[in-house]
């Protein structure tokens, strides 16, 4: 309808009405294209504007990032520097430190140079006055000579003497004088090594103070365990010792039933195995039910519960001796020797004491006292499996550790503390000195009575023995001998002479822990009756 109204608008119209329209139409058209420009223009202008302020804003932020990171860079620069300035004062003290100790040790070579060379010195003074006292004595011997020849003439022609008479009479009196002079040659001897002793260095110190022991097997093996009547021994042993035979398979130990009225005896070389078992046989009795389920399955709880105890121990005694860095194999071979005794003595104890000496001597001697800590924990740890493993402990011990890398100085003194092969390094003598000590301490070891006895009567024998002493009475549980010689007989010299050969027949015959002390007296009486 509207495509045929305008045209018939026109054609009333006229033409006038036509050309306004277009006119109109053509100015609509061309105010809307400026329009439209306008409007592009001015969003242009609008993003320009607004590019220019994010290029800005852009740039200005760039600008305080920059800045920031100049001042990161600059502060880091400087604690950089402080702490390279700090790395080297800290270096230029050590090297001061190492400087120092270096001219300690400088100084220390220094004295002990000087100290050797007093030594060769008074060494050499030593040879010479020993060769002149050697020349001395041959000329006296010479002299003897001569003159024991001229008084068997004298005797034969006055006193009419055999020739056999004769040679007993100068016998004696040369045994008299060749005792007397040899009695005080040691006497010197002993004075001039005293003197001497006092200048030795360190090392030699060290290795004199040791005295060997020679090994001992422990005696302990059996274990006792009380009962309350015989009505529970016998169902300890069960129907045809079905209960018995089932008790020694599970705990791997030997039960003894005799006669002895309120005691069952468990007997076992390991002692662990021992432990375990007495453990069992105890329970069982407080428990009552004794068949052999029970008896299996309280041998298997008390075995974990004893090697719970043992690892227990084992780190215990590492942190008691603050030795780090141990495997736990050899935590746990260190808490079995809790189970293990010799002479009395526990072992992991002697090994906690020998730990603590071995310190101190370190100590004094200016060595790692760390290290020798870590050698006397571990010197005995092969006694914990020595009845598994053929050999001695020292041997099976040292075998042990070596597989956990452990340190040359540990390894040997572990297998040469007791002197079957050469020690290498000083802590070995320090290991050897403080295991003597601990074993030799009054209270430190125990033994059965009747080689008490036997071991007092043999020092005294021993003693007793030599010719001159009239009584000889062992006294501080065997460390010490004191003998009492005729003093009619016996002069001064020839009583330090006594005291060496009574010390020397006791290292030959005897077997003992640590040191005997051999005292000689002289006992002069005098009487008197008043009347």
């Amino acid at each position: 309808m509207s495509a045929n109204l305008i045209p018939m608008l026109m054609a009333q119209s006229g033409g006038g009405f036509a050309i306004g329209i277009i006119a109109g139409a053509v100015v609509g058209v061309g105010g809307g294209y400026f329009l439209l420009r306008w409007l592009r223009r001015s969003r242009l202008e609008a993003a320009r504007l607004e590019a220019d302020r994010a290029v800005t804003e852009a740039k200005a932020e760039a600008e305080v990032i920059r800045r920031t990171a100049e001042v990161d860079a600059k502060a880091e620069v400087l604690r950089g520097q402080e702490q390279l300035k700090k790395e080297g004062d800290a270096l230029r003290a050590e090297v001061k430190e190492s400087e120092k100790r270096l001219a300690k040790r400088e100084d220390n070579l220094e004295g002990k140079l000087d100290t050797l060379t007093t030594k060769e010195k008074n060494l050499e003074q030593a040879q010479k006055k020993l060769a002149a006292q050697l020349e001395q004595a041959a000329k006296q011997e010479a002299d003897l000579a001569a003159l024991a020849a001229k008084r068997r003439d004298q005797l034969l022609q006055v006193g009419g003497l055999s020739m056999d008479e004769a040679r007993r009479t100068v016998l004696r009196e040369l045994q008299s004088e060749l005792d007397h002079e040899s009695a005080e040659l040691i006497q010197k001897s002993v004075t001039l090594a005293k003197e001497e002793a006092g200048q030795r260095s360190r090392e030699i110190t060290l290795t004199a103070i040791q005295r060997l022991a020679m090994e001992h097997t422990c005696e302990a093996s059996v274990s006792t365990v009380d009962i309350p009547s015989d009505d529970m021994k016998g169902r300890v042993i069960g129907r045809e010792g079905r209960n018995i035979r089932a008790f020694e398979k599970a705990t791997g130990v030997d039960v003894i039933v005799d006669d002895t009225p309120g005691v069952i005896v468990v007997s076992a070389f390991d002692p662990v195995r021992r432990e375990i078992a007495r453990q069992t046989m105890e329970r069982l009795i407080q428990d009552g039910r004794i068949h052999p389920g029970r008896i299996e399955e309280l041998a298997e709880a008390v075995r974990k519960e004893v090697d719970e105890a043992i690892l227990e121990a084992g780190k215990k005694a590492a942190v008691e001796a603050n030795v780090g860095g141990l495997h736990r194999k050899q935590i746990e071979l260190l808490g079995r020797l809790k189970y293990r005794t010799s002479y009395g003595q526990n072992v992991l104890r002697h090994s906690l004491e020998a730990a603590y000496l071995c310190q101190v001597i370190a100590d004094e001697l200016g060595l790692d006292g760390r290290l020798a800590r870590r050698c006397g924990l571990l010197h005995d740890i092969g006694k914990a499996i020595d009845h598994e493993i053929e050999g001695s402990h020292q041997k099976i011990g040292a075998d042990f550790c070596r597989k956990f890398n452990e340190r040359p100085e540990v390894l040997n003194a572990i297998e040469a503390h007791h002197g079957d092969i050469p020690a290498t390094s000083p802590y070995t003598a320090i290991v050897m000195s403080a295991d003597a000590i601990s074993a030799a301490r009054p209270g430190g070891r125990r033994e059965s009575l009747e080689r008490y006895v036997q071991r007092l009567e043999q020092l005294e024998q021993i003693a007793k023995g030599e010719p001159g002493v009239r009584e000889a009475f062992a006294i501080q549980a065997g460390r010490e001998i004191r003998v009492i010689v005729d003093a009619k007989r016996v002069d001064d010299m020839m009583a330090s002479k006594i005291a060496r050969d009574i010390a020397a027949q006791i290292e030959q015959q005897m077997t003992y822990p640590g040191e005997i002390k051999v005292t000689v007296l002289r006992e002069v009486r005098a009487q008197a009756v008043a009347k």
